[in-house]
């Protein structure tokens, strides 16, 4: 697929309240074809010098590169984290059927 670089974006929320409101948004403005929804990831990270754990919601969403900036800010606006995990994995590849859906299902160039 000529001119596209296909990703998928990790988000992780505290609830799934948060997860569906950040979903909505992003699936209403077209920034993503698809968001996925995992209810429950044990999470165990560093902060402020510590081990710390938490129950989150995990957000897959698949889209375009050229969306990610635009995603992090709406993330960032309705995220309740300080430093909300927004990282994104290329796709290197995928079914065309699958690829071609994804290419339609957002904001045209």
């Amino acid at each position: 697929m000529k001119n596209f670089s296909f990703i998928i974006i990790f988000i992780t929320t505290p609830t799934e309240k948060e997860a569906q409101k950040i979903s909505d948004k992003l699936l209403k403005e077209k920034l993503v074809a698809c968001v996925s929804i995992v209810k429950k990831v044990n999470s165990f990270f560093w902060w402020k010098n510590k081990i710390e754990f938490a129950n989150e919601i995990l957000l897959t969403a698949k889209t375009d590169l050229k969306f990610f900036n635009d995603i992090v800010r709406i993330v960032k606006q309705l995220h309740s984290y300080e430093v909300p995990e927004i990282i994104a994995l290329p796709i290197i590849d995928g079914s065309k059927d699958y690829l071609e859906w994804i290419k339609k299902s957002i904001k045209k160039n």
